[in-house]
C-alpha cells in the first residue's frame, strides 16, 4: 500500500524558515513526479512547487527565490525548504506523487504551516 507522510510543519515568525519532508512508503519514488501543494483557509488548493522524475523544478511565482524543492530518491523523500516565510504562506501543505502511464496519483494527509508573530 502506497502512503505519503508529510512532516516539518509548525509555527514560525515572519522571515523564518521551515523544511517540510514527505516520506513515501510502499514504493520507490524515482519514477514519479513529485509536487507540493498548499491550501489556505477559504481558498482553493494551489500548486507550490514540482520536481520531475528527471529533476526539473518549477515554482509558483509567489515563492520563487524563497522556496526550494528537492528529492532524495534513495531515501524515498522529497523536501520543501521554505525561507523568508510570510504570513500569506500560512496553509496546509500537501505532498503529491503521480505519473501518467500507468495513471497513479497519491496524496499525503498534509502538514500545517503557520507564519505569524
Amino acid at each position: 500500500q502506497v502512503r505519503l507522510v508529510e512532516s516539518g510543519g509548525g509555527l514560525v515568525q515572519p522571515g523564518g524558515s521551515l523544511r517540510l519532508s514527505c516520506a513515501a512508503y510502499g514504493t520507490i519514488i524515482s519514477i514519479y513526479d513529485m509536487y507540493w501543494y498548499r491550501q489556505a483557509p477559504g481558498k482553493e488548493r494551489e500548486l507550490v512547487a514540482l520536481i520531475s522524475s528527471g529533476g526539473n523544478t518549477n515554482y509558483v511565482d509567489s515563492v520563487k527565490g524563497r522556496f526550494t524543492i528537492s528529492r532524495a530518491n534513495e531515501n524515498y523523500r522529497v523536501y520543501l525548504q521554505m525561507n523568508s516565510l510570510k504570513p500569506e504562506d500560512t496553509a496546509v501543505y500537501y505532498c503529491n506523487m503521480r505519473r501518467l502511464l500507468p495513471r497513479e496519483d497519491y496524496w499525503g494527509q498534509g502538514t500545517q504551516v503557520t507564519v505569524s508573530s
